[in-house]
């Protein structure tokens, strides 16, 4: 017997500040203890919901081992008090793992499976490598020239990207700047304020003189990447980081980071139960494959393919969160695409806020629909690139 199609509600949406890694303030925090904190955040902002109706936690992670392994998301589900009839399942679509979360979510609404979902993601790039502790790439890989890219670093594509999309290194550069210097205005005007949860970060020192612990406890409530200091002048300088002659350079890549996410999702009959205003209304996503070579360009696909299927024309979107991976990707998808500069990223992206691998969909849709609330628009996106060539696009609308 099929399920009535019914639409999914955001109804929460919190995340942690985006830490620098591997040395800044969130490196010694636990992922796991980092999710406990986003969602005990997304938790408080809806009081009036019996955390026993909660089905399930869908919750992303990019490199899901070692502290954010071991089913994380079933983990932080129950460290953040949750009931242990909370079901937990974290998932891998890299770094688009967090919006993935949401889509699933939301779709478990949508066909009437569930009536309450967590989605959220996690993150932490200081206790765990890009590739994991222990990367082993199947050799097949070399076997088709078509299947090579699977085994190119993440830089190396951005470096493909901008050969083919004939995007130079001085606009790379200026997108960067663009970048930290919304994200410096953002925060002087406080518009993270509704969506960022802050972290106690609570470090112990030995005392030599006393012979006791010392304990300090300090708290980050802002994204640590955007740089008062950036210009023009500092970003040429920097060298290739990827290609002897390259374009790309750690100040026109995304910061490797620590960070959490999460987002509660609802059905209308849940609002109308537990008396709960929508945040938003969860209306698609898509997600496309691209040669692995040139994963960078993902976007370019998911982003007509998600407007399709919501029934929805490109001009609709009012506020693109386009997750900038790379400078050299980000104005490829944008330029191919024919997208409004003043819509995508108006409060700076992951060259200066960071991206924290799976954890950045769920941060960026929680970006998303606080906006749409606060400067009433309709329509937001949350896009970005993924590793072995795919690009994924969420749709969400203001209620």
């Amino acid at each position: 017997m099929s399920k009535q199609v019914q639409d999914a509600y955001i109804v929460a949406a919190s995340r942690t500040p985006i830490g620098k890694a591997p040395k800044g303030a969130l490196r010694h925090v636990r992922p796991d203890d980092l999710l406990v904190r986003a969602l005990q955040a997304a938790l408080a902002q809806v009081p009036t919901l019996d955390p026993k109706v909660i089905e399930d936690a869908i919750v992303g992670c990019a490199i899901p081992e070692a502290e954010q392994g071991l089913n994380v998301a079933r983990i932080g589900a129950l460290l953040a008090g949750l009931p242990d009839t909370v079901g937990g399942v974290t998932v891998n679509r890299f770094c688009a793992s967090g919006l993935t979360a949401l889509a699933m979510a939301a779709d478990r609404i949508r066909v009437g499976e569930a009536e309450v979902m967590i989605a959220a993601g996690c993150e932490s790039m200081s206790m765990v490598p890009m590739m994991g502790n222990r990367p082993s790439i199947n050799a097949h890989v070399f076997d088709r020239d078509e299947n090579i890219g699977i085994a190119y670093g993440m830089g190396m594509t951005a470096e493909k990207v901008a050969q083919q999309w004939k995007v130079s290194r001085e606009d790379q550069d200026a997108f960067a700047l663009e970048s930290h210097r919304r994200a410096l205005a953002a925060q002087a005007a406080g518009e993270f304020a509704d969506e960022i949860c802050p972290v106690e970060i609570i470090e112990k020192f030995p005392n030599l003189a006393s012979g006791q612990i010392d304990t300090h406890t300090r708290t980050l409530a802002l994204d640590e990447g955007p740089r008062a200091d950036t210009s023009l002048e500092g970003l040429a300088r920097l060298r290739p980081a990827f290609a002897a002659k390259g374009s790309v350079t750690a100040g026109n890549s995304s910061q490797t980071s620590d960070g959490a996410g999460a987002l509660i999702v609802v059905s209308e009959r849940m609002l109308k139960q537990f008396n709960l205003t929508p945040l938003a209304r969860f209306v698609s996503f898509s997600v496309r494959g691209v040669p692995p070579a040139i994963m960078g360009i993902g976007p370019k696909e998911a982003i007509p393919a998600a407007l399709k299927s919501a029934g929805l024309k490109q001009d609709d979107l009012d506020w693109i969160e386009l997750n900038e991976a790379f400078a050299a990707q980000s104005l490829a998808v944008i330029r191919d695409l024919g997208l409004d500069t003043a819509k995508v990223n108006p409060m700076g992206g992951a060259i200066a806020l960071g991206h924290p691998l799976g954890a950045t969909g769920a941060i960026r849709a929680a970006t998303v629909v606080h906006a749409l609330r606060r400067k009433a628009l309709r329509y937001g996106m949350v896009t970005m690139c993924v590793g072995t060539g795919m690009g994924a696009a969420g749709i969400l609308e203001r209620v």
